[in-house]
């Protein structure tokens, strides 16, 4: 008989009618019968598996309104998990002698109630057999005794389940048993409804109300399909138990505690039940779907990269010795960008006046064109990280910023791979947890498995204690009283995939020398932090997607030292990540963006590690290094904040070096004593923050961990040290500080009002080997009573005076070249030493000594500015300037000024080192050794003259 001999629609009436046994006997008809009885799955397959009375809906109690992707297979898996408890049946109804004699025994049904066979629970069990069924019909079943169940039998509840009820103590200490259809409830005596020690439990389909199920290894359990109300499954040492699409509502106390290790003594159930579990579809993801962002890769071979820049020096006669004089006013000059293109701007009144080309320019003076190469920033990320940010554009990231789906990511770590597949202890999938105290909780060396589970409106979904290790993957995770993962007292394991929000405390608490893997989670909306790591917590926390939590994203503190990479933490209300009081960490490869307070915020003894992170479009600062903060801040990219890219504390001896900071909104890095509120942390980083689990004050500081670091490098004075500073709102160093500060071998470029400005220093500022170029307004300025220190720095082509100072300063072996101001001009009250220095002015003169500043101007080299303009310039009353064995150089027909002995500076290859040099491949390309003038015409020809770099 062949299906093609009816239409389809009119063989699934038919077949529709079929129980179960014939269905199975049709689909071994042939070929096509079998794909017909399949294509009976939304039809007669749900009908079967919602008429068991023994099973309910196979995605409850999570999404009960959703369809399973085959009722066929949903009804297959109930049926074998159904069948396991008889798995020993033929050990049991045979003996060794007689195996081959014996007739297998009938199994009997015995029927208990009014009316019936039997009228106890008690009294059928002292009739029944192996494997025997009884059969509870409708009412309310009381034992007044324990029931001590020595024989298996099979405890089912006739008709829907709520009909029956039993109250009753159960004592299982046969090998096997499964109760099915019934409500729990204890008895008067005890608060145990059911207990076993060494065989295996099976409940399908039962309610639990007001009492305690317990199960020690080596016994084993398996529940499916089962309502615990304020009820407390305790599993102690148990080898496996496994915990189904089960609801857990109102507890007092835990739902599930799991204790101590699972016992090496396995009984008959094990081996079946691992097997069960590896053939039901796992919560694993078997491929990437996710929808991330599509992001570009940009090479980072280089930190560091030469620009071209053109500078137009004009000149018709020369000048005589030093006179006095006075800058020309004008409205506009013409600028040449670090793009090489003519840009008019206003003078910058507040550095002294510039000598900017007006319109009333001789026409007989001669145009000098000078070309050489400035040190130019070059970010270490590329994309959209080159340029200013747009409204409206998405952000490009390189593909090592890119987050990973967590298929991809257990595919590069085997080792949490083999955590995520193995199974030991207790196995909890797809159950609900909800309206009670505590979900589960895992202590004194247990071992936990949570996959596809959703707690909520809980005081904490999970504690995990005690040298204990939890494996959480895909579980869903929120509004919890407290913290959503608690793990304290060397607690482990793996945190994958889970969805963790809206929880009242840190989504994620990691204390007391815990070290978890958190991978590849969502943790959001937290009322608190997301993740919190204190009390010599580790852990590593990798992959991750950390937004819009009331406080920090991360919160490290009490000496806590994670493993922090890879994540997206964005959009927080505070800081993105905050690490105080004495937390550590290594913080490395984050994008950490859109944050309301500072990306990452340091304070009161935190020392953590920041490398290679994406710092971007934060509301305020990108790092901020508070009271006491300490830190190394190495290859980061701090883009496109509102506030400053790093605004620090010099006291707290942070170690700034080779990141790029480019156009923030303020100050690329401010160095400050103090700052307005310095003392208190926004968005709740305070004090007054309660992490004790008690509500006590616990004092941290007597489990400190005395171990050193080689990542760090220990440093006695605040450091800035190899970094691109570039594009920033304001100027790109500003320095109000009352502590000593090193500003080494920087890349301080086209900034929008100063390239370095000293606004306070009480304690020496040295300013060495850095290259400060394309700046709005002057390359330098001092403020009065500023003691300052610049040697070896390359000060080129910014908009106002090279260097302008009002304090105690040395200005020493510098090039001060190509400014569109004076190269160097001395205001009231300054007291300098200008000393070795080559110095060449735009427009203006090469030293300006305006009133009666004290200097002493020695052994300088100093090059003509416009020809109409003094090389050096002062007043003639002043007595306090010392002018001693200078150069200066007039520009002449075929002349050619080199730059020679030393080349020009800064001197940048020999001066990387260390972490900062290897990190990266940065290398900077030095400035041109030579400068060669060509003259072609006289003085009156209006051709330009023009040097070339040879």
């Amino acid at each position: 008989m062949e299906a093609g001999g009816l239409p389809l629609e009119l063989w699934r009436m038919i077949l529709a009618y079929l129980p179960l046994p014939d269905l199975g006997r049709c689909s071994l008809v042939c070929r096509a019968w079998r794909e017909l009885i399949l294509s009976l799955d939304r039809t007669r397959w749900r009908q079967l598996y919602l008429g068991c009375a023994e099973c309910r809906h196979p995605n409850w109690p999570n999404q009960p309104d959703v369809e399973p992707e085959s009722w066929r297979e949903a009804f297959k898996q109930h049926y074998l998990a159904s069948k396991t408890w008889t798995k020993n049946a033929a050990i049991l109804e045979t003996s060794v002698c007689f195996s081959l004699f014996r007739r297998r025994r009938m199994r009997r049904t015995l029927s208990v109630g009014p009316g019936h066979e039997f009228h106890s629970l008690g009294s059928a069990l002292a009739m029944s057999s192996l494997f025997d069924r009884i059969l509870l019909f409708p009412g309310l079943h009381e034992e007044q005794g324990e029931i001590i169940l020595k024989v298996p039998v099979e405890i089912v509840g006739h008709g829907k389940l709520g009909e029956v009820a039993l109250l009753a103590s159960i004592d299982q200490q046969c090998s096997t048993t499964r109760l099915c259809n019934l409500v729990f409830m204890p008895a008067w005596f005890s608060p145990f409804m059911f207990k076993t020690t060494s065989g295996h439990v099976q409940f399908d389909n039962c309610n639990f109300e007001n009492g305690h199920i317990q199960v020690h290894g080596p016994g084993t359990c398996q529940v499916k399909f089962c309502s615990f109300k304020n009820t407390h499954v305790f599993l102690h040492n148990v080898p496996l138990c496994v915990l189904e699409n089960c609801e857990f509502v109102g507890s007092e106390n835990n739902s599930v505690t799991v204790e101590g290790h699972p016992s090496s003594e396995n009984n008959w159930a094990y081996t079946h039940l691992l097997g069960l579990i590896r053939s039901s579809p796992s919560v694993l993801p078997t491929e990437d779907s996710d929808s991330l962002m599509s992001l570009d890769l940009e090479s980072r071979d280089q930190a560091w990269s030469p620009r071209t820049c053109g500078i137009v020096i004009e000149g018709s006669q020369s000048p005589t010795s030093p006179t006095t004089g006075s800058p020309r006013a004008g409205s506009q000059e013409a600028e040449v960008g670090s793009n090489g293109e003519r840009v008019a701007r206003t003078p910058d009144s507040s550095d002294g006046g510039l000598s900017p080309s007006g319109e009333d320019e001789d026409e007989d003076q001669l145009t000098y064109r000078l070309s050489y190469q400035v040190q130019g920033p070059r970010p270490v990320l590329g994309g959209s990280f080159l340029g200013p940010p747009l409204p409206g554009a998405s952000i490009q990231l390189p593909s090592c910023l890119v987050l990973n789906s967590l298929q991809q990511e257990l595919q590069k770590d085997r080792e949490a791979m083999a955590l995520a597949s193995s199974v030991q202890g207790c196995l909890i999938r797809k159950c609900l947890f909800r309206d009670g105290k505590g979900g589960v909780f895992v202590c004194s060396y247990g071992r936990a498995k949570m996959e596809g589970n959703i707690f909520r409106n809980l005081t904490y979904a999970v504690r995990c204690i005690h040298n204990s290790k939890i494996i959480m993957l895909r579980n869903h995770i929120h509004h919890c009283r407290a913290s959503g993962i608690f793990l304290r007292l060397e607690g482990g394991g793996l945190i994958a995939g889970n969805n963790i929000c809206h929880n009242a405390e840190a989504g994620v608490d990691i204390r007391k020398k815990s070290n978890p893997l958190i991978l590849c989670n969502q943790i959001h909306h937290g009322l608190r932090s997301g993740i919190v790591v204190l009390g010599n917590g580790k852990g590593i926390i990798r992959n991750n997607q950390i937004f819009s939590n009331k406080e920090a994203g991360i919160y490290i503190l009490y000496h806590g030292n994670p493993v922090v990479s890879r994540n997206h933490i964005f959009k927080g209300h505070a800081a993105g990540i905050a690490v105080n009081e004495n937390g550590r960490g290594l913080i490395t490869e984050n994008v950490i963006r859109e944050n309301q307070w500072g990306g990452v915020d340091i304070r009161r003894g935190g020392v953590p590690i920041l490398r290679s992170n994406l710092i971007c479009f934060g509301y305020s600062d990108g790092v901020v290094v508070g009271d006491e903060g300490k830190g190394l801040l190495e290859g980061n990219t701090i883009y496109a904040n509102k506030g400053c890219g790093v605004w620090m504390m010099a006291s707290s001896l942070p170690h700034v070096t080779s990141n790029h900071v480019s156009y923030n909104g303020l100050y690329g890095v401010a160095v400050f004593s103090q700052k307005d509120g310095s003392g208190e942390f926004p968005g709740g980083h305070g004090a007054q923050e309660n992490f004790s689990e008690d509500g006590d004050a616990i004092l941290w500081e007597t489990e400190l961990e005395k171990d050193d670091d080689p990542l760090r490098r220990p440093i006695t004075i605040a450091l800035v040290e190899s970094n691109s500073v570039n594009h920033n709102g304001a100027s790109g160093l500003y320095i109000q500080s009352s502590e000593a500060l090193h500003i080494v071998t920087n890349v301080i470029h086209a900034n929008r009002v100063r390239g370095i400005t000293v606004a306070q220093s009480s304690q020496l500022t040295r300013v060495a080997n850095n290259s400060i170029s394309c700046n709005r307004q002057s390359g330098v300025k001092i403020e009065a009573q500023c003691k300052v220190e610049l040697r070896g720095n390359g000060i080129y082509d910014n908009r106002g005076h090279g260097v302008i100072t009002k304090g105690d300063s040395t200005v020493m072996e510098n090039d001060i070249i190509g400014n569109r101001g004076s190269g160097l001009q001395l205001l009231p009250m300054s007291d300098t030493k200008v000393i070795k220095n080559r110095i060449h002015s735009f427009r203006a003169s090469g030293i300006a000594v305006q009133g009666h500043a004290k200097a002493l101007v020695q052994e300088n080299t100093i090059f003509q500015g416009r020809t109409n303009k003094t090389i050096f310039q002062q007043s003639s009353t002043n007595q306090d300037c010392i002018i001693q064995n200078n150069r200066f150089l007039v520009f002449k027909k075929s002349d050619t000024w080199r730059l020679a002995n030393p080349p020009a500076r800064p001197h940048l290859e020999n001066s990387l080192r260390g972490p900062s040099a290897a990190h990266g491949g940065q290398k900077v390309t030095a400035m041109a050794t030579r400068i060669t003038a060509h003259v072609e015409g006289g003085y009156h020809s209006k051709r330009s003259i023009f040097c070339t770099i040879l």
